[in-house]
């Protein structure tokens, strides 16, 4: 890509906000109240704004490689305490999606190098999920499966933090795990049960 070309579309992009509306980047710069925390993959074809349709201002975004949250990631912890404790959002999304380079490179018996310790987190799903995913003969279809039950550890990981325990107690507040299906453009739910997961645990994780 031309790195003068991003410039054009910028002031393309400015042009076209200010047609609709003449304060569009005046009331942008009040202050940002989202009511969501979106957490996905860094991957370029994945853009979380554009693939939920939302406006600026409406999601709070973080993104890493293969959507992961491990507690010892300060960035992601971080991000998590200011959406959380400080914008009051009501919902925290981790969204994964099918043919993800992170999570494949985790299936490879492969050294990576400065990834290894990264990737250990998505291996680690695999461990956890071992009887599940060894029974699916399919490539393809263990490939996806382990997406799913990425985002769903991820999603545990969130709801053991202590912001997220607070933010129950306090209001109306859900933690949702999807899939982005980059062959349909889709948005899957996968309707996570987590009072059933976290049923057994929830005893030894509980702060709050």
């Amino acid at each position: 890509m031309d790195l003068a070309q991003i410039f054009a579309n910028n002031q393309l992009w400015i042009e076209e906000k200010l047609k609709t509306d003449k304060d569009f980047f005046k009331n942008l710069s009040l202050g940002q109240s989202p009511k969501v925390l979106y957490i996905g993959c860094s991957d370029s074809r994945v853009t979380a704004e554009e693939l939920m349709g939302t406006k600026p201002g409406e999601v709070f975004v973080h993104r890493n490689i293969a959507n992961m949250v491990p507690n010892t990631d300060l960035s992601a912890m971080s991000v998590i305490n200011y959406a959380v404790s400080h914008l009051k959002v009501n919902h925290i999304v981790v969204c994964g999606h099918y043919y993800c380079s992170g999570v494949k490179a985790a299936m490879q018996a492969e050294d990576m190098g400065i990834l290894n310790p990264w990737l250990r987190n998505i291996r680690d799903v695999y461990r956890l999920h071992k009887d599940e995913l060894s029974g699916i003969t399919d490539e393809e279809a263990k490939y996806k499966r382990l997406v799913e039950l990425n985002v769903q550890e991820q999603c545990v990981n969130i709801i053991k933090t202590s912001d997220v325990q607070k933010a129950y107690k306090e209001r109306d507040f859900t933690v949702h795990g999807w899939v982005f299906d980059i062959h349909t453009g889709k948005l899957i739910d996968l309707k996570i049960d987590f009072d059933n997961i976290l049923k057994e645990i929830m005893e030894i994780y509980r702060i709050i």
